[in-house]
């Protein structure tokens, strides 16, 4: 198969006449994140909404969006871990923004045996409805010179999406089907026996989504719906469903050249967790929650004042515990002040809080080698305190920093397992040899600092650069896990030979991480695991280059290549990310 995916590739490339491969990563990059709800995910990504939007923005949504501009790096993980990019988000970077065209058809081949088909089709139906598809697929051959056992992975993703613009509003509805096949090869404490070891994994889900904006805020603001349903490979299903309504009465007039804002947030989110191996866990949860607000405006500046009351039913059981229920009323304070000196600089301070459901899903985007078999509890910030400085320097360099204090119950991290089935035996699950994670909760304060910038020296030059400090101090666990004391990433695009070419680079710097292993104490005929709750996960820096030709409006070809110092670290304890990377290929467009 593989064979065959690099003949059909040498083949498409040949008829061109290109000579040249390189490799591929994720622009991940600085984005300019608006508190107000965006499109779906999926169909803002891609450019694919409607050129000219009737009346849209109006001058209240406008209002509303400068004032509450904040920067905020998109957390992704490297993109050197198995996957050459995170296909189902930005297109490949860097981007042509002359002459934009939607539809387009994708095909690449690298090194670790990386294969890359990527489309997108859309077109409007009538003048008012434009109809699309997404299709995605990714391939590698993992890490077989590291490995005697199998760390090969594959993912795709499917879907179809609708843009629908009336007088009064706009519509995107978005539906997927996505599978994710790997495996648990991050074994390090227990060897298996023989290399023919069965580690698979894979996860399916199908989401929906929908999103509808009122253009006026005149009562309705905006609603919004999201849902999916995983299964695995060991049986675990998930039903999620979160349904978003929000009010609004905007502009109207308090006193003077003093206007306010009047808002209330209706908001539903349940999750049915079901697990098939090991305790079998089962978890319910819903959250009912209201969320009224005010904000005071007076030029640039405002003062919000606000509060979230939510409503908490969970229920978790499982075969070695009877059935619990909980039911909890919370109050979280909400306050936002924001005084504009000038347009480059605008200090503002708050409180805020929240209760965050933890889903099977949601963690397996953080951390795919979760054991199938969770304990799932709300994370509550109880309290979060913060102030900061941003601005706008003459359009040309935008910057926000800000520090802040929380108080934090059941925050989550993940935790190292041990062996499931300590008796010696060569026939083991896939899962049983101390290479997957569970998720455990603390209690505890979190201090932060996080600085993001993006500037603009010359005209086809952009550079961003984002920092993130975070300190964790627990009452229960010794160490804090997966947590990187002081995270920073730097990136750049740049533009030449009148924009046919656009290149790229992104950096990652990560300092060590904690965790706690596993190492094997034999006493003959036994054994027994010892643990060590202070595992030092190195630390890392990881470079990556891209680079985009345009040789014809609708044909360009893409070299780019990921983690380029070869570096052998890893994201979690075991598991080694491919090194230097290499992918190229052709990207057509009609």
């Amino acid at each position: 198969m593989n064979k065959l995916k690099y003949i059909a590739v040498l083949a498409f490339l040949g008829t061109v006449g290109i000579s040249e491969l390189g490799a591929q990563i994720k622009e991940e990059q600085l984005i300019l994140n608006r508190k107000r709800e965006p499109e779906v995910k999926k169909i803002e990504k891609k450019k694919t909404s409607v050129v000219q939007e009737k009346n849209y923005p109006p001058d209240n949504k406008k209002k509303e969006d400068s004032l509450n501009l904040k920067y905020d790096i998109v957390n992704v993980p490297p993109v050197s871990d198995f996957k050459t990019t995170e296909i189902q988000g930005e297109d490949i970077s860097p981007k042509f923004s002359n002459d934009h065209q939607s539809n387009y058809f994708r095909l690449g081949y690298g090194n670790y045996g990386k294969f890359l088909a990527d489309a997108n089709v859309s077109g409007k139906v009538q003048d008012n409805v434009e109809v699309g598809a997404d299709l995605h697929y990714l391939s590698t051959n993992g890490l077989k010179k590291v490995y005697d056992w199998d760390s090969k992975h594959n993912e795709a993703k499917i879907g179809g999406f609708a843009n629908i613009y009336t007088e009064s509003g706009k519509f995107n509805i978005d539906a997927n089907y996505a599978f994710n096949n790997y495996n648990y090869y991050g074994i390090y404490a227990l060897t298996p026996s023989n290399n023919d070891v069965d580690l698979q994994q894979n996860v399916n889900r199908f989401s929906v989504n929908g999103y509808y904006d009122h253009y006026s805020n005149e009562i309705l603001n905006n609603v919004r719906v999201k849902s999916y349903f995983l299964t695995d490979h060991f049986g675990a299903s998930e039903n999620y469903a979160n349904a978003e309504l929000n009010l609004s009465k905007h502009d109207f007039s308090v006193y003077d050249d003093i206007t306010a804002n009047g808002d209330l947030g209706i908001n539903l989110e349940t999750v049915n967790s079901k697990f098939d191996i090991l305790n079998k866990n089962t978890n319910n949860q819903f959250n009912f929650t209201l969320s009224p607000k005010v904000t005071f405006y007076k030029g640039d500046s405002y003062l919000l004042i606000g509060s979230d009351f939510s409503f908490l039913n969970s229920k978790n059981s499982s075969n070695i515990a009877e059935e619990s229920k909980n039911n909890k009323f919370y109050w979280f304070p909400k306050a936002e002040v924001l005084v504009a000196a000038a347009d480059e600089f605008k200090f503002y301070g708050g409180v805020d809080g929240g209760l965050k459901l933890n889903t099977y899903g949601n963690l397996l985007d953080e951390n795919p080698f979760l054991i199938s078999d969770l304990t799932l509890t709300p994370t509550e910030t109880k309290y979060h305190f913060y102030f900061g400085l941003k601005g706008d320097v003459d359009q040309t360099f935008k910057y926000d920093v800000n520090a802040g204090f929380s108080k934090v119950n059941n925050a989550q991290f993940f935790y190292n397992n041990n062996l499931f089935d300590t008796t010696i035996s060569a026939d083991r699950q896939g899962y049983d040899y101390a290479n997957t994670f569970s998720s455990i909760y603390d209690n505890g304060t979190l201090m932060e600092v996080k600085g993001d910038l993006q500037a603009f020296p010359m005209e086809n030059l952009t550079v961003d650069a984002g920092l993130h400090f975070m300190k964790y101090k627990l009452d229960n666990l010794e160490e804090v896990y997966y947590k990187p004391l002081f995270q920073f990433n730097l990136g750049a695009k740049y533009t030449m030979l009148e924009k046919k070419l656009n290149l790229g680079f992104k950096a990652y710097f990560v300092t060590d991480r904690t965790s706690n292993s596993y190492s094997v104490v034999t006493n003959f005929p036994a054994f027994e695991m010892q643990e060590n709750v202070n595992e030092k996960v190195g630390g890392f820096a990881d470079l990556n280059l891209s680079a985009e030709y345009k040789i014809h409006k609708n044909f360009s070809i893409f070299a780019l290549g990921n983690n380029l110092l070869n570096a052998k670290y890893q994201n979690y304890l075991g598991y080694k990310v491919l090194g230097a990377q290499f992918l190229g290929g052709v990207k057509i467009t009609f």
